[in-house]
């Protein structure tokens, strides 16, 4: 590998606390450790495609640990392995438009990139490291669902903003004796309903793996009734579904990786026990992208830090091709190919996503303390 003198920085996907404490750490480690100039391109691979970017220093990194968000923006729409290029008839054709980037960031002296993002992110940084450019990956998921780490960062804050709702949202049912229905993040995975339903002492957790009947949700707030406790808090993940049913799809946004957009299952699930049980009001709050943003926790802002120091570390000692992680305490790394998937000989990704066990410790310790999943 030749010599690398100035890094290159992404932030790709849907914006998490955290990404600022990896730029932090990236950018000071370079420049202090390696005497490495940094670049920071704006708005994901889009910012890459049009050659917008902003130089990183440690006067521009300064006071941003605690920030939400990313100061280089993002985007979750820019594959520039596939990207929409409009035509002179006014229709769009998606060309591959990566030999351009390839060309910026040899016209700005960019030897190499860290690239910070989920699933599609990191299978664009996985083909540009195909194409012969040095990159490392660092995972980021407020879902917690990359099952090449054991957690990742902005998922502690989320899950510090979920119990603080479920904290508020617990006086006014108890006040009011209502049922209240929170629809939490998560997509296909309740790790962030499971630990913030337990953290904001939920009465009912719904997650996707593990369907419900929603009669075992009226015997559960009916049982709360007799004890003398009439009010109950429900927490739903958005890919919760009923046995027999299937998830709920807020929209489809064809342009994005991701183009199905869950949402909304809390509210037919309020509509549906609103009917169930009268004796009851039943309202429904969604926390939706409330749980992406604020201050950023501690424990995220150390595992930020973390990810951005070994990013470069693995960078500039040969690692490119490779994503950081965290397993137990200990940040190592994996192949990019092995996150990923789609190596030249079929080999298995570990992707797929990072499923709750439903007889794991989890689910169990909710049960024993009384807990249900609607099952």
């Amino acid at each position: 590998m030749s010599k690398i003198r100035k890094i290159g920085i992404i932030t790709g996907g849907g914006d998490c606390s955290g990404l600022n404490a990896v730029i932090n750490g990236i950018t000071k480690t370079a420049v202090n450790k390696y005497g490495v100039e940094v670049v920071g391109f704006t708005r994901g691979y889009s910012g890459l495609y049009k050659n917008d970017y902003r130089p990183l220093g440690l006067r521009s990194v300064s006071g941003i640990m605690h920030e939400g968000g990313t100061i280089l923006k993002s985007s979750n729409k820019d594959n520039l392995f596939d990207y929409p290029v409009m035509k002179e008839d006014g229709t769009v054709e998606y060309k591959d438009v990566s030999d351009q980037a390839i060309k910026n960031l040899e016209y700005l002296g960019v030897d190499a990139l860290i690239v910070m993002g989920g699933d599609g992110t990191l299978t664009s940084a996985r083909d540009f490291y195909r194409k012969g450019l040095p990159v490392v990956g660092v995972p980021k998921t407020i879902d917690n669902d990359l099952p090449a780490t054991d957690v990742t960062f902005g998922y502690n804050t989320s899950l510090e903003t979920i119990t603080d709702a479920l904290d508020k949202i617990h006086t006014t049912a108890y006040s009011h004796d209502r049922v209240m229905v929170v629809e939490v993040m998560g997509r296909h995975t309740g790790w962030l309903a499971l630990e913030g339903g337990l953290a904001g002492s939920a009465d009912v957790i719904l997650i996707p793996e593990i369907p419900y009947d929603i009669n075992k949700i009226v015997e559960k707030v009916r049982q709360r009734d007799a004890f003398g406790r009439n009010f109950s808090i429900i927490v739903i993940s958005e890919g919760a579904k009923p046995k027999g049913g299937d998830v709920t799809v807020r929209e489809h946004v064809e342009d994005s990786a991701d183009s199905v957009r869950l949402g909304g299952v809390g509210k037919i699930l309020t509509d549906q026990l609103q009917e169930l049980i009268p004796e009851h009001e039943v309202r429904y709050t969604n926390l939706a992208y409330i749980q992406r943003g604020g201050i950023t926790s501690q424990f995220d802002r150390a595992l930020g830090l973390l990810f951005g120091v070994n990013a470069v570390d693995l960078l500039m000692n040969g690692g490119a091709g490779r994503m950081v992680q965290l397993r137990g305490r200990k940040i190592s790394s994996i192949p990019l190919e092995d996150v990923v998937g789609g190596g030249e000989m079929g080999e298995t990704s570990t992707g797929g996503g990072k499923q709750v066990d439903p007889e794991g410790q989890y689910v169990q310790a909710a049960k024993s303390i009384g807990i249900t999943f609607g099952e």
